[in-house]
């Protein structure tokens, strides 16, 4: 594909320039934007998608990486969110089995009753996936407790209930919807931002792109807009109808990454109810252990969002109720905050009540089509990212007049990147370490000088947080092992791309300060309190 190379982007941004009309433009590059795109391009549509900072910058890089039916939305009645979260859940677990992967959950009971009342509801969760299951659910007595999770603190535990869920890799699925996007036509364009909605009579018929690297503007006609905006949703709704009525409530999910040895196994632990109503993870992932999450309502939406004041500290005591040995302060490598797009009223709710009405509050998605024809793809989640794209298809045959095609995305394999003998071919050659690398990390933390270049070359990447970030997940997993690297990736992407001295070193300079943010993140809890 080569879509990250300079040449490999002179072309991308040579087919932009030839554009004059498509079917339809996907502004945002974000699960739903990315599914949007391949959805309509495998339909035999023509597509643009531009997303003005990197594909799965925003929430899609940040989630708690389950694909999951939802334990908790069932307790709440909402058996159709997730008998269908549990169908997509199979489908990816076929369509992309190299990101996505069976994961066993450990679930403690207090009491020989709630063992019971948990198998009842797990055992229903289960039921509910029908043939497509991964394995049912079954009882640990005290001692199955223990074997399964040994660095569980057992004091007041009474065995537990054991079942299967799914585990992804969040950024990676976000890349596999970009090259298969890419592979049936699409044209997909990061660090390039939507400026403006072109409108006609009322109607929607066009946007205006401006191209990060280059600054130019292009017009480009469309039957449709599609807006897969996330949680900046509703501020792409009231740019098409400054009328409209917000929609969207977003909430803030802090997720804390720490040593392995606090938890060790290859199980999950999950504690379905929290005194606050939030649900408690600790996840192995990377090498290490995921520990999430707050849910803290938000007015606001920054791109890059901060723990605010004691949310780091109530996961690490969260996590200290239930573990042997609970991480410390100086065990936490990396702490990453993603922002949920949740569908609810804002009016009335409260604003700062950690873990308390965003919790309750659907995640389910709407499909909503403006007066001028926007149609806006809002709320849902990862797991549900596929059924959401089909549905604004849909929406969008019906709203620009394209003719009505059958989605074929639910047996769509994805080009999820595995190319065996790559390492060896061309100019790439022997993936070596980066120079800078700490000693005794684990295998496939950070990148080496192949996989950077191959990030730069095949996989959209365009800056160093893009390779350390998402086309690797360094900076999520050890941000101060993501900032040792960082010279030496500065110094292979200002190769490839064709950086001057100066332009390296204000790229390092921006990227090492978002490192010691992430790593800060970790240290500190000073933070404003909530927004609104």
């Amino acid at each position: 594909m080569d879509a990250g190379h300079p040449h490999a982007r002179n072309r991308l941004l040579a087919r932009l320039a030839d554009m004059r009309a498509v079917d339809m433009v996907v502004v945002g590059g974000g699960a739903t934007g990315l599914g949007c795109a391949l959805d309509a391009a495998a339909r035999g549509h023509s597509v643009l998608l531009v997303e003005a900072r990197d594909f799965a910058a925003g929430t899609s890089s940040r989630s708690t990486k389950l694909i999951h039916g939802g334990v908790r939305y069932l307790a709440q009645g909402r058996i159709g969110l997730v008998r269908e979260a549990l169908r997509e859940r199979a489908r990816l677990l076929r369509n992309a089995p190299a990101l996505v992967h069976p994961l066993r959950f450990v679930v403690p009971a207090r009491n020989l009753a709630e063992r019971l009342l948990l198998r009842v509801g797990l055992g229903a969760y289960e039921a509910l996936a029908g043939a497509e299951g991964l394995g049912g659910c079954r009882m640990l007595d005290p001692v199955g407790l223990r074997a399964a999770l040994p660095g569980l603190c057992d004091e007041g535990v009474h065995g537990g209930v054991a079942f299967h869920d799914a585990q992804f890799d969040d950024a990676g699925l976000a890349l596999a919807l970009a090259r298969t996007a890419s592979a049936h036509g699409a044209l997909l364009l990061n660090h390039c931002a939507a400026l403006e909605l072109v409108e006609e009579d009322g109607r929607l018929c066009g946007v205006v792109v401006r191209e990060a690297e280059g600054g130019r503007d292009y017009r480009i006609a469309a039957r449709a807009v599609i807006n897969a905006t996330g949680v900046w949703g509703d501020a792409l709704r009231r740019r098409a109808d400054p009328a409209a009525r917000p929609l969207l409530r977003p909430s803030q999910g802090v997720h804390v990454v720490v040593d392995a040895d606090c938890l060790p196994g290859g199980d999950a632990l999950l504690v379905p109810r929290m005194p606050d109503g939030r649900v408690l993870f600790m996840i192995p992932w990377g090498g290490k252990v995921l520990i999430g999450t707050t849910d803290t309502p938000r007015t606001d939406a920054p791109d890059e969002p901060e723990p605010l004041a004691g949310e780091v500290d109530d996961l690490l005591a969260a996590a200290a109720r239930w573990l042997r040995r609970p991480p410390a302060r100086e065990a936490v490598r990396s702490v990453f905050v993603g922002l949920r797009p949740l569908l609810g009223e804002r009016e009335g709710e409260g604003g700062g009540e950690r873990g308390g009405a965003s919790s309750r509050i659907s995640r389910e998605h709407r499909v909503e089509v403006s007066t001028q024809g926007l149609v806006s793809v809002l709320g849902g989640k990862w797991t549900t990212y596929r059924a959401m794209a089909e549905e604004a298809v849909d929406a969008v045959e019906a709203v620009g007049g394209l003719a009505q095609r059958s989605s074929p995305t639910a047996t769509l394999a994805l080009d999820c990147g595995v190319r065996p003998g790559a390492e060896g071919e061309g100019e790439v050659g022997v993936d070596a370490s980066l120079p800078g690398t700490p000693p005794g990390l684990p295998p496939g933390l950070v990148p080496g000088a192949a996989a950077v270049r191959r990030a730069l070359r095949e996989d959209f990447a365009l800056s160093i947080e893009d390779v350390l970030a998402r086309r690797s997940r360094a900076l999520f997993l050890d941000a101060a092992a993501a900032a040792a690297v960082a010279p030496a990736v500065a110094d292979i992407v200002a190769h490839e791309l064709g950086w001057s001295a100066p332009r390296r070193e204000a790229e390092l300079a921006a990227f090492l300060a978002l490192a010691a943010r992430y790593c800060a993140r970790s240290r500190s809890t000073a933070s404003s309190p909530p927004p609104g």
